[in-house]
C-alpha cells in the first residue's frame, strides 16, 4: 500500500445543480475516515471534468458520490469502458460498476439463489407486462421504475386503472408495491472489506413509498435480526466476488420473507454517522484495497 495514498472520491458533474448544494457536506463525511488514516482525498467530476485518464494520478478512485450517473447512462458506460481501458485503480472494477448499474442483475442474483424482490424485466413496457405482473405476484398495486435509475428517479406506483402516459420509457424493472416500505422499513446493511460493518432501517413517511431521507424518510440504526444476516449473505455468496464496500438493501416481502431491493455499490449512502466506529471499518477496508 502507497504510504500516504491519494483518493479520488467521484462528485456530481459540474452541471448538475440538483445536487450542488448537497454533496461538499457528504463528500466530507467519507473523506475524514480516510484523511484520520494518512490518505488525501480529492473531489472529482465524473463526468464534465478533466478528461478521463486524469484519474490515473489516484492510487484509488471511488464512485461513491457519481450522483447523476443514470441521468447521463451513455456518459457513463463511455466513462467506465474509458477507465477500464486505461487501468483507472477503481475500488470496484469498471465492469462491475457496469453490471451494478443496470438492475437487470438482480435477475442474475436470483438465478444464483439470492432472495430477490420477485421483478418482471422488459425492454419495452405493455399492459399486457403489466397483467402479467400483476398474476406473477398476486398484487394489485405495482411499482415501475427504469432499469438504470437512483433516487428513486421516474419510479411510480402503478394502479390497474391508471393511465398508459404515466409509464416511465424504456427498459423498466416491475415489482410488486410492498406496504412494509411504510411499516417495518427497507432495511440496510452495510460490508466493508466482507466484514458486517452496521445497519439502518429506513421507513418511508406516511403516504409515501420512497424511503431516502430527501423524500422524508425516517433511519434509525439497528441490530439486524439472523433472517436480515441471512439474506445479506446469501446475497453476497451469490456475488462471489471481493467487495470493497457493499450496502445491502432488503425489504418484507408479500409472502414475509425478507428480500433484495438493491445492491449498491456504486454511490451508496452509507450512513457512516450510524456506525459505531464512524467510518474507521469503511476507511480501512478502502486503504487495504490499494496495491
Amino acid at each position: 500500500m502507497t504510504q500516504y495514498p491519494h483518493l479520488a472520491i467521484l462528485v456530481p458533474s459540474p452541471d448538475n445543480e440538483q445536487h450542488a448544494a448537497s454533496w461538499p457536506g457528504l463528500f466530507e463525511t467519507l473523506a475524514a475516515p480516510l484523511q484520520a488514516m494518512g490518505a488525501k482525498v480529492t473531489a472529482e467530476p465524473w463526468f464534465g471534468g478533466p478528461p478521463a485518464r486524469a484519474l490515473l494520478a489516484y492510487d484509488g478512485v471511488l464512485p461513491l458520490l457519481a450522483w447523476g450517473y443514470h441521468l447521463k447512462a451513455q456518459a457513463w458506460a463511455d466513462r467506465l469502458k474509458a477507465w477500464d481501458e486505461l487501468g483507472v485503480r477503481l475500488t470496484h472494477p469498471a465492469r462491475l460498476l457496469a453490471w451494478n448499474t443496470t438492475k437487470s442483475y438482480l435477475a442474475q442474483l436470483a438465478d444464483l439463489g439470492a432472495p430477490v424482490v420477485p421483478s418482471l424485466m422488459t425492454e419495452d413496457l405493455t399492459w399486457q407486462d403489466l397483467d402479467q405482473a400483476r398474476a406473477m405476484f398476486d398484487s394489485e398495486l405495482l411499482v415501475i421504475k427504469p432499469q438504470i435509475s437512483a433516487g428513486s428517479h421516474q419510479t411510480v406506483v402503478h394502479f390497474p386503472d391508471d393511465e398508459p402516459d404515466d409509464l416511465p420509457q424504456g427498459p423498466v424493472i416491475v415489482q410488486p408495491f410492498l406496504p412494509a416500505v411504510g411499516e417495518e422499513g427497507e432495511w440496510s446493511l452495510f460490508y466493508f472489506g466482507g466484514q458486517f460493518s452496521h445497519a439502518v432501517i429506513k421507513v418511508a413517511r406516511t403516504g409515501d413509498f420512497r424511503v431516502q431521507p430527501q423524500f422524508g424518510g425516517r433511519v434509525r440504526q439497528v441490530m439486524p435480526s439472523p433472517e436480515a444476516f441471512d439474506a445479506a449473505q446469501s446475497v453476497l455468496r451469490a456475488v462471489d466476488q471481493d467487495l470493497v464496500y457493499a450496502r445491502i438493501d432488503l425489504i418484507r416481502c408479500l409472502d414475509g420473507d425478507l428480500r433484495l431491493m438493491e445492491l449498491e455499490l456504486i454511490e451508496p449512502n452509507l450512513f457512516l454517522e450510524h456506525a459505531p466506529d464512524q467510518g474507521a471499518a469503511f476507511a480501512g477496508a478502502i486503504m487495504a484495497s490499494i496495491d
